[in-house]
């Protein structure tokens, strides 16, 4: 009796070890399972962030990065398909920049494009390329509205007021968000052949969006970085081209020293001033200033240096070549735009001047006799304001010699203008001393000597506006 109680037990308690044993095992099996899914959850992530380094490694693009963040959510996420949805430059909808192989339309298709898709197969496929989607529109509008990841069944995806349901039995959407921006929306989704999403699946989602919408946002800067490289060259050459139409020396006129100097606040620069040759004894001292600054401004300018350089030989009237350029310039210059001038004429073969001013500062004339200054400063409106009436009635010819030693300053704006750190003007009182301190040397000296003047005055604030001097002096 002992005996079979003894063995009852035994076989009790065997039964009990290979029970336990083998809840074990199949603890251990899914435990094996779980830490085989998590390795290659955390392989497929890596690859994914791997694949995002690539992506920047050397010359971007958008296409390929776009790819890539799809390609690897539905990888990771094992889903069938998804799609990225990016802002659009106005920030009032967003496009789709990629849709993987495959992925059902996450948007809602119009009755009449399905109907269409039942003889062009190509109709609902195109129109989800197409189509923008604007904010609270289906479920990637909403998600562009809604923080943080969120799980969506089948219901969320009805086809419309009709009924039709979508391929789509879950999904999982995200708006990628980088410093209170968003910048777009990613989906992952499924269909009946692929098991539901879990909440496991929404928080390693959530961790993509983040690697994701930082991607993108290190896209946006680098775009922007290449765009402004690229402008910055174009604009160099434009800045090397203008110093091309800058005159680089003075023409010998005798009796006569002239010396004139371009210093733009920008790359290129929106003042003007060149020397013509009129005829065999007359020679033509032009400079000007045109509204604003940058690349408009110094479209305008040379538009304006062709006409004066096509209307200048042979007339000896400054007044009737600013007439002729007002005409020519006053159709292809916008209604806020204008162009200041000053435009004379040297005689070789006496101390005459001939000088016209369209609007511009007037000029300074030093006079060595007695030291003083005197102001140039004859009638005289900016050219492309009038179309011509007025401006030929206005802009007239004024005629005053030069002595031994004399000299005559023009200059732009920019030079009284000119800013120091407490917001103080240059002004025309430092402008006269400078001219008063330097005429009795060399025209270049007076160049030199208010071109210094100005940068101790200014000290190191940026130039706001293009400075332009011309000094002429006889001798």
């Amino acid at each position: 009796m002992w005996i079979s109680i003894l063995a009852g037990a035994l076989l009790l308690t065997l039964a009990i070890h290979f029970a336990t044993r083998a809840r074990l095992l199949r603890r251990l099996r899914a435990v094996e399972r779980e830490r085989a899914e998590l390795e290659l959850e955390e392989s497929r992530f890596f690859e994914f962030l791997h694949g995002l380094g690539e992506a920047f490694a050397d010359t971007i693009r958008s296409a390929d990065l776009h790819r890539i963040i799809v390609e690897s959510s539905c990888r990771i996420s094992d889903s069938s398909g998804g799609a990225l949805y990016l802002a659009s430059k106005t920030h009032e909808t967003m496009v789709p920049t990629f849709l993987s192989k495959n992925c059902p339309p996450v948007i809602e298709i119009p009755a009449h494009i399905r109907e269409q898709a039942e003889k062009l197969t190509l109709a609902v496929e195109s129109y989800v390329r197409l189509h923008a989607v604007a904010k609270g529109e289906g479920v990637i509008g909403r998600a562009w509205e809604q923080p943080g990841a969120t799980l969506l069944t089948a219901k969320d995806f009805a086809g419309g007021p009709d009924g039709i349901q979508s391929e789509i039995t879950s999904a999982i959407v995200a708006p990628l968000v980088y410093k209170t921006k968003c910048l777009g929306v990613l989906i992952v989704v499924n269909t009946a052949e692929k098991p539901a999403f879990t909440e496991k699946h929404l928080k390693v989602f959530s961790h993509i969006a983040e690697q994701s919408a930082f991607a993108l946002y290190n896209e946006n800067i680098y775009r922007d970085a290449t765009e402004k490289k690229r402008l910055d060259h174009d604009i160099e050459i434009a800045r090397e081209i203008q110093s091309i139409l800058l005159p680089s020396d003075p023409p010998p006129v005798p009796g006569y020293q002239i010396s004139g100097i371009n210093i733009p606040a920008r790359q290129v620069s929106g003042d003007y001033f060149d020397y013509l040759v009129v005829d065999e004894y007359h020679t033509g001292v032009a400079i000007a200033d045109v509204s604003g600054k940058g690349v408009p401004a110094s479209l305008i300018m040379a538009m304006a240096r062709s006409v004066i350089r096509s209307q200048a030989p042979d007339k000896i009237r400054p007044s009737d070549v600013l007439h002729r350029v007002n005409r020519q310039l006053y159709p292809d210059i916008k209604e806020d735009m204008f162009i200041s001038m000053i435009y004379l004429v040297l005689d070789s073969r006496s101390s005459d001047v001939t000088l016209a001013r369209a609007g511009h500062d007037p000029p300074f004339l030093y006079r060595a006799a007695t030291g003083d200054i005197e102001r140039i400063n004859p009638k005289g409106m900016a050219l492309g304001i009038d179309s011509g009436e007025v401006f030929d009635r206005v802009c007239v010819d004024f005629r005053f010699t030069l002595e031994s030693g004399d000299c005559l300053l023009l200059y732009t704006d920019g030079v009284s203008e000119a800013l120091d750190q407490e917001g103080l003007e240059f002004g025309i009182a430092r402008l006269v001393q400078g001219l008063q301190a330097s005429a009795d040397g060399t025209a270049d000296g007076v160049v030199s000597r208010i071109t210094e003047d100005i940068k101790e005055f200014v000290g190191t604030v940026p130039q706001h506006d293009d400075i332009t001097l011309i000094a002429i002096r006889k001798l």
